[in-house]
């Protein structure tokens, strides 16, 4: 194919940019080989990446993320009409412009699925509400007439979407999905060493074993789960204040309450 030698200037880049057709020809010291032939306006982007043009980063100093990134809009742009792309404020599920359910995206947290502020207290009127929403566009009953791809593309979101409905519902699996976004490892089978809370812990255990009516597991039950909830008003304020720390000890404390309270509902 001939080759041209073009002068791109920033208004060339501008109109480039804008979608428009024309080409200017300037006096930049800037040079590039386009084809002699222009590609369709439509075909820009493919063309733009095919030849890896590194001046929208490099040569003319921007930044191609704030400028033109066709790796992000591929990520975000429907399979199906190439048309819808995802908002700031709702996550990619569903092309809003055509309807069809997308593939998974694990950037998306389970926040931002229901779009949730990333912290630990959220309203649970509102998630159950948004779950329910999202139910009813993924459900796989709800889209047997489609293609094949796009029915499992819609399994796929619906156990997502569940999963993340379950994790953010409980409060202790909650808090180590969020100190987890944050980068905190959280071991989930630790043994702990702390003395204070393993003698607590023997302490109910040996409450509960002997207890000898529903009345007085009842009782038990309920001053665990005043424990329990102490324990989470103080991973929140650990957590906001960022000492992780104290956040984990108190997942310890919580994951400990839990379990006497699970034992207990086995012998009730």
């Amino acid at each position: 194919m001939l080759m041209k030698k073009l002068r791109i200037s920033t208004p060339f880049l501008q109109r480039l940019l804008l979608g428009r057709r024309e080409i200017v020809i300037s006096s930049s010291k800037t040079q590039f080989d386009f084809p002699s032939i222009s590609p369709k306006v439509e075909q820009f982007p493919q063309f733009i990446q095919s030849r890896k043009l590194n001046f929208l980063r490099n040569d003319l100093g921007f930044s191609g993320r704030t400028l033109f990134s066709t790796e992000a809009a591929q990520k975000n742009s429907c399979w199906n009409c190439c048309n819808g792309v995802s908002s700031n404020t709702m996550p990619f599920l569903v092309c809003t412009a055509c309807g069809c359910v997308q593939p998974v995206d694990q950037s998306v947290d389970f926040f931002q699925i229901f779009g949730l502020e990333k912290k630990y207290e959220i309203e649970g009127e509102n998630l159950e509400r948004k779950y329910k929403d999202w139910q009813r566009k993924l459900h796989p009953d709800l889209v047997h007439t489609k293609s094949q791809k796009e029915r499992e593309y819609a399994a796929e979101q619906s156990a997502r979407v569940i999963d993340a409905y379950r994790t953010l519902t409980d409060p202790l699996s909650r808090a180590i999905y969020i100190l987890k976004l944050e980068g905190v490892h959280v071991d989930e089978e630790e043994k702990i060493d702390d003395v204070e809370l393993l003698t607590e812990m023997l302490e109910i255990r040996e409450t509960v074993d002997e207890a000898d009516d529903s009345q007085a597991l009842k009782q038990i039950q309920g001053q665990i789960q005043g424990k329990f909830e102490q324990s989470s008003i103080s991973f929140t304020d650990a957590f906001q204040s960022r000492k992780y720390e104290e956040a984990l000890a108190a997942i310890r404390r919580m994951t400990y309450y839990k379990r006497a309270n699970e034992e207990i509902v086995r012998k009730l």
